[in-house]
């Protein structure tokens, strides 16, 4: 007591106040260790509320210990505990707007147990910093109403208030995600579970119910830890899902959940038909037979939209190969795709879902009821044109190579595939046709601006030096045929299908043979000059000089009609009329043949090619026949030399 009164007054403040630094966190220590942390969950929930713009409450027991920190920290930082909270029966409600009737409908999420370390100087400046926070049991519901409010979106209050929460990473347990969306028409639930013994995934999940409309199921794998901090660690995801006919698989890293910071995935797509992912994807694809493909997917999303990109993809569609890259953004006012596909070898009867030409068979495996009526061959599938206007894509395809059947001999296909505001344009759409080239130019308006729940379509069309041996390879008179074709088409029309377009079509189409030769043999049996075809057979065929062919066709309300079609060769002239009508497939030509020389044993007579396409049915003229048959027996009578005669044709 001495030695304190001795000490001058300056020293004995100085003491005092050491002291007094002393005691004060000593005495904090042991309050904060052995008070009920339980008072302290009014304003704990009040705070927080306030940062989550929500309901908040610990309405079981909260308790606190002290831990160092995990790591980050450094200087005497380090050194300092930070409080560790678990938290007994965890309720996190919906914002107002989406606030329901019944307890648990109103809750966003609740959890038996929530654990959490806090960083004690953030609260200094009023920041609630969590590094990790732990959930046990979470019971999670999502929900969206039909006017797009959801109790998934954290806004900003009108009110800021002075509190901010900093959450940098999550870890799951056992539990369960309820989504209901009344905008996509969605109800499903996952249930999540640990995995004990998995070095790279924490948890796993089975996924049920309904997605668009769609059965939808489905599982995986995720890692325990989730990320949210702004430079987040990689989050493991592995997912297998199944929707009606189509499957989708996809293994990678998630970086930053909360924003789709970074997407880095494996993606496995196979279905029915690429244009049943529409439920699944929202992305408007064409009709294909089955496919399947394997790429690169990476993503990002930014406020208002997104970029997704599939790239180095390759994969089967029926039997051909496709190959190339796709991006995808959700751009306003309408989503966009583009890109390149490629394919080595095109299977031709894999583009006919494109037009609804394919078989009953493949229809009914892509799910789409077969329409077509026995005996039409052009396709009447409907085009689904009231998906059109959700996407702008502008995406080239090239094949450099082609099977098909022989009666069509295409090699090559070129084309760019652009579709703005309901408008589809094949800008060009090019073909290598029978050594020579199909150019075409065709434009389909389906945004119903034109015509309500219909397309009005327009075609420019030219082939140039299209063989004639090659484009008629079944057909053996035209064998020793040579020789090219050129021609043109122009037509307009409306309608929602093939049949209906060409039905209603408008034009002109227009085609030449202008040099070459033809089979001798052919023109003879067009002509019926039978001993000319004797003779031809014993001696074998030759090349007539074929000095032209003009082939003009008017249309106009679906009927072709010959404004003139001929064709003129050094030994014959054969004259064509008649029409074509597309609307009810129905042929009417005439084909007259006259002789350029001398022919013996001719009955020569008009042929008539008539009936529908699939079934046509070619004639000669009874009554010519008839008349000369009859001339021949009566001349017999009176002298038999008489009798050829009628069967003589002179020639012009």
């Amino acid at each position: 007591m001495s030695r304190f009164t001795s000490l001058s007054r300056r020293q004995k403040i100085a003491l005092a106040s050491t002291a007094v630094l002393i005691a004060l966190p000593v005495a904090a220590a042991v309050t904060l260790l052995n008070m009920d942390w339980n008072r302290t969950k009014p304003w704990l929930n009040a705070r927080a509320s306030e940062a989550l713009g929500r309901p908040f409450a610990i309405a079981g027991d909260l308790s606190l210990t002290w831990r160092q920190p995990a790591g980050g920290q450094t200087g005497w930082r380090g050194y300092l505990p930070w409080p560790h909270l678990q938290a007994q029966d965890v309720r996190l409600g919906n914002p107002d707007s989406m606030a329901a009737s019944d307890g648990e409908a109103a809750q966003l999420a609740t959890v038996s147990q929530l654990a959490f370390s806090l960083n004690p100087l953030a609260l200094l400046d009023r920041q609630i910093v969590i590094p990790q926070l732990r959930f046990d049991s979470p019971q999670v519901r999502l929900l969206r109403n039909k006017d797009g409010k959801n109790n998934w979106t954290f806004e900003k209050q009108d009110q800021q208030s002075p509190w901010q929460l900093q959450l940098q990473s999550v870890v799951f347990s056992k539990g369960t995600v309820q989504l209901d969306d009344a905008v996509t028409h969605t109800s499903m639930r996952a249930d999540v579970d640990t995995l004990a013994d998995d070095k790279r995934y924490g948890i796993a999940w089975k996924l049920a119910g309904k997605y668009r409309g769609e059965t939808i199921q489905g599982g995986g794998k995720a890692g325990s830890v989730l990320s949210l901090q702004r430079q987040g660690t990689p989050f493991p995801i592995q997912a297998d899902m199944r929707a009606g006919g189509s499957s989708v698989a996809i293994e990678g890293t998630l970086t930053r959940p909360t924003d789709l910071a970074a997407l880095d995935v494996r993606l496995k797509i196979a279905g029915s038909s690429m244009a049943r992912l529409y439920p699944l994807t929202g992305v408007l694809l064409p009709e294909t037979p089955r496919f399947s493909t394997e790429g690169h997917l990476t993503a990002t999303l930014a406020p208002g939209g997104g970029e997704w990109v599939y790239e180095q993809f390759s994969g089967k569609v029926g039997s051909s190969d496709i190959s190339g890259k796709l991006a995808f953004s959700a751009s306003n006012p309408r989503k966009r795709l583009t890109g390149e596909v490629h394919s080595r070898l095109l299977q031709l009867s894999d583009l006919g879902p494109l037009v609804g030409a394919d078989s009953s068979a493949s229809k009914k495996e892509r799910g789409v009821p077969s329409t077509q009526p026995a005996g039409r061959v052009l396709p009447v599938e409907t085009f689904k044109t009231e998906r059109w206007t959700s996407l702008d894509a502008d995406v080239r395809y090239t094949a450099d190579n082609i099977t098909r059947d022989a009666q069509l001999p295409i090699s090559k296909l070129d084309t760019h595939v652009v579709l703005s505001d309901g408008v589809l344009s094949l800008t060009p759409l090019n073909f290598n046709v029978a050594g020579g080239t199909l150019t075409s130019q065709i434009k389909l308006d389906g945004s119903g601006k034109v015509i309500p729940n219909g397309i009005a379509a327009e075609l420019k069309a030219s082939a140039r030096h299209l063989r004639i041996k090659q484009l008629f390879p079944r057909l053996p008179a035209l064998q020793a045929s040579v020789g090219e074709i050129n021609g043109d088409a122009s037509l307009s029309a409306t309608g929602n299908s093939v049949a209906t377009l060409l039905g209603s079509s408008n034009g002109e189409v227009r085609a030449l043979i202008n040099r070459g030769s033809i089979s001798k043999l052919l023109l003879e049996e067009m002509g019926l000059n039978i001993g000319s075809i004797v003779v031809t057979k014993l001696v074998g065929d030759k090349q007539v000089k074929l000095n032209c062919m003009a082939a003009d066709f008017v249309v106009s309300k679906g009927l072709m009609r010959t404004r003139q079609f001929l064709v003129d060769t050094d030994d014959a002239v054969l004259h064509i009329d008649g029409t074509v009508n597309l609307a009810n497939e129905q042929l009417d030509l005439t084909l007259q043949p006259d002789s350029k020389g001398l022919r013996i044993f001719s009955l020569r007579s008009p042929l008539y090619v008539q009936g529908t396409f699939s079934k046509p049915d070619v004639s000669v003229d009874k009554g010519v026949l008839a008349l000369r048959a009859g001339g021949a027996l009566a001349l017999a009578v009176v002298a038999p030399v008489a009798a050829l005669l009628p069967l003589v044709n002179a020639g012009p």
